[in-house]
């Protein structure tokens, strides 16, 4: 038997012992696999192959699957902080093992780096063997993350168009009540998690706003603040090359053109230097209304 074939046939990343049995393994090969390298036995009655990633191993070993921000990760949908590997237990697990050796079982102290859920799921047919669904992974991240960060989670999965908006009021709801006030203030025109906590600076900030409206002549901006300021979210992955950055600068001129002035505060300002990205708004701002005053 062709291990990889077997995997990417099924379109799994791991397998229980009565799957690989269906499909012709006998115990004598998945012994033989383990021993040559060719399967990792996760835990007992679970293999992968080589170079599954980290995470889901730590998951399934203990005895779960991928949740909270992990699953966000491994979805494609913004999560801030994934350096824990965070994963969900049914109610009744039992005989959980270590993340990182299958023969121990799990305690305080051999978990560290792993952050445990138990909370029942809104959707479990939507959990696969290793990982939670996406709403589920929502309402788990609203009990984790900065609420910024879960609410820049929330814009992204509607942004991306793996939640609906009906879904929005569910998660909510199964979610922490002291992140209820969050709802108003959903809203998955946000293409990324840094466009929501550029967002909620502004917001906090007490500012007018409009996000994602059309500059004629120059097209589709981030964010428009008191209807004077320009406000780009720049990321390293639309925003890098010479090509990249004529276009931001010719896009920038047109703005200037038409009275707009333009900030384009990075990544790294954006999610940890807040106070910073506000004052250089605030600056700008100033400046704008001063010399819209000398000109008049």
């Amino acid at each position: 038997m062709s291990w990889d074939f077997y995997f990417e046939q099924a379109g799994a990343r791991v397998a229980h012992t009565t799957e690989l049995r269906a499909a012709g393994a006998t115990e004598r090969m998945l012994t033989s696999a383990v021993r040559l390298g060719h399967l990792i036995r996760v835990r007992r009655g679970w293999y992968c192959l080589p170079g599954t990633d980290r995470a889901t191993v730590e998951a399934v070993r203990v005895g779960g699957r991928l949740g909270c921000v992990s699953a966000l990760g491994d979805l494609g949908i913004f999560a801030f902080d994934q350096s824990r590997t965070h994963l969900h237990l049914r109610s009744e697990a039992s005989r959980l093992r270590s993340p990182y050796n299958r023969r121990e079982s799990l305690d305080h102290w051999n978990r560290r780096g792993v952050t445990l859920h138990w909370s029942p799921l809104i959707d479990p047919d939507a959990a696969n063997a290793f990982r939670v669904g996406v709403k589920d992974a929502l309402v788990q991240s609203l009990q984790c993350q900065h609420p910024w960060h879960a609410l820049a989670s929330i814009d992204n999965a509607l942004f991306l168009g793996m939640i609906q908006e009906e879904d929005v009021a569910e998660i909510f709801v199964a979610g922490p009540p002291k992140r209820r006030a969050l709802r108003p203030l959903v809203d998955g025109r946000s293409e990324s998690g840094q466009e929501t906590v550029l967002r909620m600076i502004v917001h906090q900030a007490g500012l007018a706003y409009e996000i994602q409206p059309v500059i004629q002549g120059v097209g589709r901006i981030d964010m428009l603040i008191e209807g004077v300021l320009v406000v780009e979210a720049d990321s390293r992955a639309h925003h890098d090359g010479w090509d990249a950055h004529v276009r931001d600068r010719t896009r920038d001129a047109k703005l200037g053109s038409l009275g707009y002035p333009s900030l384009r505060p990075v990544y790294q300002s954006i999610m940890f230097e807040q106070d910073f990205v506000l004052a250089a708004i605030m600056g700008v701002l100033r400046s704008s209304a001063h010399h819209r005053t000398v000109i008049g």
